[in-house]
Protein backbone atom coordinates (compact mmCIF):
# COMPACT_ATOMS: atom_id res chain seq x y z
CA UNK A 1 0.00 0.00 0.00
CA UNK A 2 1.68 3.72 -1.26
CA UNK A 3 2.23 6.01 1.33
CA UNK A 4 0.77 9.78 0.64
CA UNK A 5 3.39 12.42 0.07
CA UNK A 6 2.67 13.75 3.70
CA UNK A 7 3.41 10.42 5.30
CA UNK A 8 6.74 10.05 2.51
CA UNK A 9 7.97 13.19 4.45
CA UNK A 10 7.19 12.00 7.96
CA UNK A 11 8.89 9.48 7.31
CA UNK A 12 11.78 11.06 6.49
CA UNK A 13 11.45 9.87 2.30
CA UNK A 14 10.49 13.59 1.48
CA UNK A 15 11.42 14.33 -2.18
CA UNK A 16 9.69 10.65 -3.38
CA UNK A 17 6.50 10.09 -4.73
CA UNK A 18 3.65 8.53 -3.12
CA UNK A 19 4.03 5.37 -4.95
CA UNK A 20 7.64 5.32 -4.15
CA UNK A 21 7.09 4.12 -0.37
CA UNK A 22 5.54 1.03 0.04
CA UNK A 23 4.38 -0.96 3.06
CA UNK A 24 5.60 -4.62 2.31
CA UNK A 25 5.26 -6.63 5.40
CA UNK A 26 3.95 -6.43 8.98
CA UNK A 27 4.42 -8.81 11.86
CA UNK A 28 3.16 -9.08 15.23
CA UNK A 29 5.17 -10.80 17.91
CA UNK A 30 3.34 -12.58 20.73
CA UNK A 31 5.93 -14.15 23.62
CA UNK A 32 7.77 -14.75 20.15
CA UNK A 33 11.56 -15.86 20.43
CA UNK A 34 12.19 -13.71 16.72
CA UNK A 35 10.56 -12.13 14.10
CA UNK A 36 11.51 -13.14 10.72
CA UNK A 37 11.73 -10.91 7.24
CA UNK A 38 12.24 -13.85 4.59
CA UNK A 39 10.87 -12.43 1.36
CA UNK A 40 10.46 -8.75 -0.49
CA UNK A 41 13.90 -8.03 0.72
CA UNK A 42 15.04 -7.78 -3.50
CA UNK A 43 16.27 -5.50 -6.39
CA UNK A 44 12.73 -3.91 -6.17
CA UNK A 45 13.70 -0.87 -3.51
CA UNK A 46 17.51 0.77 -2.96
CA UNK A 47 16.30 1.01 0.85
CA UNK A 48 14.10 -1.04 4.03
CA UNK A 49 12.93 0.64 6.41
CA UNK A 50 11.91 -1.79 9.57
CA UNK A 51 9.75 0.03 12.30
CA UNK A 52 9.13 -1.12 15.61
CA UNK A 53 6.22 -0.65 18.30
CA UNK A 54 6.24 -1.22 21.58
CA UNK A 55 8.81 -3.62 21.91
CA UNK A 56 8.25 -5.63 24.98
CA UNK A 57 10.97 -8.16 26.34
CA UNK A 58 9.54 -11.09 28.80
CA UNK A 59 13.38 -10.93 30.17
CA UNK A 60 13.84 -7.80 31.91
CA UNK A 61 17.18 -5.62 30.37
CA UNK A 62 17.59 -7.76 27.67
CA UNK A 63 18.80 -6.05 24.21
CA UNK A 64 16.60 -5.82 21.09
CA UNK A 65 18.86 -6.66 18.49
CA UNK A 66 19.18 -7.68 14.62
CA UNK A 67 20.99 -9.87 12.11
CA UNK A 68 20.87 -10.94 8.57
CA UNK A 69 21.69 -13.73 5.72
CA UNK A 70 23.18 -13.25 2.96
CA UNK A 71 21.35 -14.68 -0.34
CA UNK A 72 21.29 -18.59 0.12
CA UNK A 73 23.06 -18.35 3.45
CA UNK A 74 21.53 -19.50 7.09
CA UNK A 75 22.60 -18.80 10.56
CA UNK A 76 22.01 -14.87 10.97
CA UNK A 77 25.67 -14.57 10.94
CA UNK A 78 26.87 -12.17 8.57
CA UNK A 79 30.15 -9.80 9.31
CA UNK A 80 29.34 -6.17 10.17
CA UNK A 81 31.29 -3.68 11.80
CA UNK A 82 29.00 -1.53 13.87
CA UNK A 83 29.27 2.11 16.45
CA UNK A 84 26.71 2.78 19.05
CA UNK A 85 26.01 5.92 21.09
CA UNK A 86 23.19 6.88 23.31
CA UNK A 87 21.94 9.75 25.54
CA UNK A 88 20.31 8.61 29.01
CA UNK A 89 18.02 10.90 31.51
CA UNK A 90 17.15 9.18 34.28
CA UNK A 91 13.21 9.30 35.56
CA UNK A 92 14.13 10.78 38.46
CA UNK A 93 16.40 13.53 37.44
CA UNK A 94 19.49 11.93 39.11
CA UNK A 95 21.84 10.87 36.46
CA UNK A 96 22.30 12.36 32.64
CA UNK A 97 24.46 11.54 30.18
CA UNK A 98 25.63 11.47 26.57
CA UNK A 99 28.09 7.62 25.76
CA UNK A 100 29.52 6.47 23.04
CA UNK A 101 28.90 2.05 23.59
CA UNK A 102 32.21 0.39 23.11
CA UNK A 103 30.69 -2.74 24.41
CA UNK A 104 28.26 -2.67 21.17
CA UNK A 105 29.91 -1.97 18.61
CA UNK A 106 31.13 -4.75 16.86
CA UNK A 107 34.60 -4.84 14.38
CA UNK A 108 34.16 -7.64 11.71
CA UNK A 109 31.82 -9.22 14.01
CA UNK A 110 29.38 -11.87 13.35
CA UNK A 111 26.99 -11.14 16.40
CA UNK A 112 23.27 -9.63 16.17
CA UNK A 113 23.68 -6.05 16.56
CA UNK A 114 21.75 -4.77 19.99
CA UNK A 115 19.64 -2.06 18.63
CA UNK A 116 18.05 -1.02 21.77
CA UNK A 117 20.13 -2.15 25.13
CA UNK A 118 18.37 -2.96 28.60
CA UNK A 119 15.05 -2.94 27.60
CA UNK A 120 12.68 -2.91 30.47
CA UNK A 121 9.89 -5.10 31.02
CA UNK A 122 7.69 -3.24 33.23
CA UNK A 123 4.37 -2.92 31.95
CA UNK A 124 4.70 0.80 30.96
CA UNK A 125 8.48 0.07 29.43
CA UNK A 126 9.45 -0.97 25.84
CA UNK A 127 11.27 0.02 22.63
CA UNK A 128 10.19 1.62 19.41
CA UNK A 129 12.22 2.98 16.38
CA UNK A 130 13.14 1.88 13.01
CA UNK A 131 16.22 0.54 11.06
CA UNK A 132 17.17 1.97 7.48
CA UNK A 133 18.91 -0.63 5.40
CA UNK A 134 20.52 0.72 1.81
CA UNK A 135 20.90 -1.70 -1.22
CA UNK A 136 20.58 -4.82 0.33
CA UNK A 137 20.94 -6.21 -2.99
CA UNK A 138 24.13 -4.93 -3.37
CA UNK A 139 26.89 -7.35 -5.32
CA UNK A 140 29.77 -4.96 -5.19
CA UNK A 141 29.60 -2.81 -2.04
CA UNK A 142 28.62 -3.41 1.64
CA UNK A 143 25.30 -2.88 2.73
CA UNK A 144 24.88 0.01 5.20
CA UNK A 145 22.52 0.24 7.50
CA UNK A 146 21.61 3.07 10.51
CA UNK A 147 18.52 3.14 13.75
CA UNK A 148 17.42 5.09 16.21
CA UNK A 149 15.36 3.55 18.72
CA UNK A 150 13.86 5.31 21.97
CA UNK A 151 13.05 3.31 24.87
CA UNK A 152 12.27 2.96 28.53
CA UNK A 153 15.44 0.93 30.15
CA UNK A 154 15.37 -1.73 33.33
CA UNK A 155 16.95 0.97 35.34
CA UNK A 156 13.62 3.58 34.72
CA UNK A 157 15.33 5.58 32.33
CA UNK A 158 14.87 7.38 29.06
CA UNK A 159 17.13 6.21 26.17
CA UNK A 160 17.97 6.82 22.83
CA UNK A 161 20.29 4.48 20.65
CA UNK A 162 21.58 5.02 17.64
CA UNK A 163 23.74 2.83 15.62
CA UNK A 164 25.16 2.79 11.91
CA UNK A 165 27.17 0.07 10.31
CA UNK A 166 27.67 -1.74 7.55
CA UNK A 167 27.21 -5.90 6.40
CA UNK A 168 31.10 -6.18 5.01
CA UNK A 169 29.76 -8.74 2.36
CA UNK A 170 29.17 -8.57 -1.12
CA UNK A 171 26.20 -10.89 -1.11
CA UNK A 172 23.14 -9.55 -1.49
CA UNK A 173 20.83 -9.34 1.69
CA UNK A 174 17.77 -10.82 1.52
CA UNK A 175 16.73 -12.09 5.00
CA UNK A 176 16.20 -10.32 8.34
CA UNK A 177 15.71 -11.26 12.05
CA UNK A 178 14.95 -9.29 15.02
CA UNK A 179 14.67 -10.77 18.63
CA UNK A 180 15.88 -10.20 22.31
CA UNK A 181 19.24 -10.86 23.29
CA UNK A 182 17.45 -13.30 26.26
CA UNK A 183 13.93 -14.71 26.38
CA UNK A 184 10.78 -13.94 24.06
CA UNK A 185 9.12 -10.57 23.30
CA UNK A 186 5.78 -9.38 22.19
CA UNK A 187 5.48 -6.00 19.50
CA UNK A 188 4.93 -5.06 16.40
CA UNK A 189 7.44 -4.78 12.96
CA UNK A 190 6.92 -3.15 9.77
CA UNK A 191 9.11 -3.27 6.65
CA UNK A 192 8.45 -0.63 3.78
CA UNK A 193 10.40 -0.26 0.87
CA UNK A 194 11.83 2.57 -0.58
CA UNK A 195 12.81 3.29 -4.49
Amino acid sequence: MPLGAFKAALMGTAGVSKADVVLLSTQTASNSASLSFTSGIDSTYGEYIFRFYNINPATDGSHFSFQANAAGASGYNETMTTTQFYPTHAEDDSAAALTYHEGFDQAQGTAFQGLAISVGNDADQDCTGELHLFNPSSTTYVKHFTSTVAMSINTNKAVTDFNAGYFNITEAIDDVQFKMSSGNFDGKIKMWGVK
